[in-house]
């Protein structure tokens, strides 16, 4: 093919793919998908993508601690995200940030609001780690936000005369994403824009500037259309690209060519 977009945000160390990953790059390499993302959420699965990177030409990693896995964490992971961070073809830090949406006390009717109030403090000091080690690294960060926009933001805003963020998956309004612009901040939008009731983030995407902006999977999740209820997977981002192009009223060609420099100048040694 003779475009080449990117999936800056695939988790291809899933269970999913372990057993046709050869295919699965072989269908980005048809459909013109040069460059994969491919995300950590805890320090084993970060290991796996710097792995992977090694391993095929077109991945990239970038090693974090998902926010929902709080729980999990050391108290301190700082020293393990340095050590990731100095491994070749690591191009950021997370996918980090806070996530409100199931907050203890929702999941079993036993957790009490204090367990509430533990699980937003624990997110926050694990968001704190990944921003004090981006601050150190030069490496930006990508980041994970839910129900949690405005303290997302107020964390990030100290550190962002020196790094950026990519809010991943961004479903927000369009004055949400003038606010992570005002950051000096980027938004990347996955198959959901694809999906027939998706009317309000279609209008999210019209309303950023096209140089503002990145193209992503959230690969196994969020298959667009027609692939909507299978497995999603990198290729599958060509799809995403065709939307927002047709959004946007450029050619695919026009959106691979903005939106891969706008990822060259987010992502630290992309190549």
């Amino acid at each position: 093919m003779s475009h080449c977009i990117y999936d800056t945000h695939a988790h291809i160390n899933y269970p999913e793919f372990v057993n046709d990953m050869d295919q699965v790059l072989e269908r980005c390499r048809m459909q013109g998908v040069g460059k994969i993302i491919a995300i950590g959420t805890d320090l084993q699965s970060s290991q796996e993508v710097i792995d992977m990177a090694q391993k095929y030409e077109p991945v990239y990693a970038v090693p974090g601690w998902h926010p929902s896995d709080c729980l999990t964490a050391p108290d301190d992971i700082r020293d393990e995200l340095r050590r990731l961070a100095s491994f070749p073809k690591v191009v950021a830090l997370g996918e980090t940030g806070l996530d409100y949406y199931r907050l203890p006390s929702a999941q079993d009717g036993v957790k009490t609001p204090e367990d509430d109030a533990f699980y937003k403090w624990k997110q926050s000091q694990l968001f704190q780690q990944h921003i004090d080690v981006a601050l150190e690294t030069g490496l930006n960060l990508v980041i994970h936000q839910r129900s949690a926009f405005e303290d997302t933001v107020d964390m990030l805003r100290p550190a962002a005369h020196r790094i950026r963020g990519v809010f991943h998956c961004f479903v927000g309004t369009p004055e949400q994403q003038a606010v992570v612009q005002a950051l000096g901040s980027l938004v990347s939008f996955t198959g959901i824009v694809t999906f027939k009731n998706a009317e309000d983030i279609r209008r999210t995407v019209l309303a950023t500037p096209i140089d503002q902006l990145m193209l992503e999977t959230d690969c196994p999740y969020l298959a667009p259309v027609p692939f909507r209820g299978k497995r999603c997977e990198p290729a599958h981002v060509f799809h995403v690209a065709e939307s927002i192009a047709r959004l946007k009223g450029v050619s695919l060609e026009k959106l691979g060519e903005i939106t891969n420099q706008t990822a060259h100048q987010f992502f630290s040694g992309l190549e």
